[in-house]
């Protein structure tokens, strides 16, 4: 049932809320290029180290438990201190993670600031969706979210290319510096744009949840709370299957499209921009789409996508449709984001930061899933296209699941 709560609109807030989202951008745009210019850089590091490819891989493994164990732990350590406050002090731990990358010396050095850098990233984008939906009213809140996110989604695009061109030129370091300098950039601009208070008004047309104050200070205790809903729970788990189901898929996508697809490995960078075009609009799209309603939303989109990864696993063969897919998987991929924090902020009424941030760490978590077990449909000799399957398989089961969850109710 739609909330019939109405509270007075902060012109003020309104009238900077774009230039306020704009930095939330920026800084979901250096975690985002942090996260994945790493892995078309592994070869250099590997060399300028003298470590194995494997030894490599661990700077990503590592930054995505640090990311799962940062989103929960930091955001419930910071839970009384203002929001704007603790979102600065985070890009400062980026700043200083990637500081130590660019200058480290050693293997040992550039994990620990991998580490630290990952720190800030579930706890940033769980306090700064709170931030960016209170910064409008309750209708635009998942636009809101999604613009934060955009940021993320434009360094897939954009940012990763010419992240992995820098270093590959001038040498992988010099990638880690131009990060930092926009981890910098960040700050000063949250610093000047993002208002010291804003009204945290209701976050969704399709339930009750609570209001106050974003830059309040909320206990241990009512931060805890959120977590005796059962709807809480059921978003997280919607969330680990949606988009696990997705990033499965995604995490051996180079694979299928050369050894199933039939692509030269030099087309796989523009073809994943592709990919990253749809990240891109589908986060945009599937924000606005849940302005109106989240569930008619999750619930679309999560059937769209079950049946994009169907239709790609049956056609990976042809090139054309490869590319369309590429596409598609992305766009109703990244579409559920915006409503699946907002589903998880709603139910978490008046403590909505940590369930938030616990959403972020869902998602990583359903990343770390996806590519288990898309590793082992392949271990198992089923061949490329069963990861695909296999990400199909999740897309299903979290539609399922968000069904169950709505017909339960709280």
């Amino acid at each position: 049932m739609a909330s019939t709560l109405a509270l007075p609109v902060d012109t003020t807030t309104q009238r900077r809320m774009p230039l306020g989202l704009l930095a939330l951008a920026v800084g979901g745009f250096g975690i985002g290029l942090t996260e994945f210019v790493i892995a078309g850089l592994l070869p250099e590091v590997a060399r300028d180290f003298d470590v194995t490819e494997t030894a490599a891989g661990w700077l990503i493994s590592g930054y995505a438990l640090s990311v799962a164990v940062g989103g929960v732990a930091l955001t419930l350590a910071a839970s009384r201190l203002p929001r704007k406050h603790v979102l600065l002090a985070l890009m400062v731990l980026f700043v200083v993670g990637n500081l130590l990358s660019a200058i480290g010396t050693s293997y040992a050095v550039m994990m620990t600031g991998r580490v630290v850098a990952a720190l800030c990233h579930g706890a940033f984008f769980g306090i700064g969706s709170v931030v960016a939906a209170g910064l409008v009213s309750k209708d635009r809140a998942a636009s809101a979210i999604a613009l934060m996110f955009a940021g993320l989604t434009t360094a897939n695009v954009l940012g990763v290319p010419l992240g992995t061109l820098l270093g590959q030129e001038y040498g992988w370091r010099s990638t880690f510096w131009a990060i930092t300098a926009i981890g910098v950039l960040a700050l000063v601009a949250m610093a000047l744009l993002v208002p010291a208070s804003v009204n945290a008004r209701p976050t969704a047309t399709d339930a009750a949840p609570g209001g106050g104050d974003a830059s309040r200070p909320h206990g241990i205790r009512q931060e805890l709370s959120a977590f005796a809903n059962r709807q809480v729970w059921l978003s997280l788990l919607i969330t680990v299957l949606g988009f696990g189901g997705m990033f499965g898929a995604f995490t051996y996508i180079a694979f299928t499209l050369t050894e199933v697809s039939g692509f030269a490995s030099s087309s796989v960078p523009w073809l994943l921009i592709l990919f990253g075009l749809g990240l891109f609009v589908g986060n945009l799209l599937g924000g606005r789409a849940a302005n109106r309603s989240v569930p008619r939303t999750l619930t679309w989109v999560l059937a769209i996508l079950t049946v994009a990864m169907v239709g790609f696993a049956l056609t990976a063969q042809s090139q054309v449709l490869t590319m369309v897919s590429l596409v598609l998987m992305g766009a109703f991929g990244f579409a559920t984001v915006p409503a699946l924090q907002l589903r998880i902020m709603t139910y978490a009424g008046s403590a909505p930061t940590l369930a938030s941030g616990a959403n972020i760490a869902a998602f990583n978590v359903g990343n770390a899933l996806g590519a288990w077990l898309g590793g082992v449909t392949i271990a198992a000799g089923l061949g490329y296209v069963s990861t695909i399957w296999a990400g199909a398989a999740m897309a299903a089961a979290a539609l399922v699941t968000l069904l169950v969850a709505e017909r339960v109710g709280s």
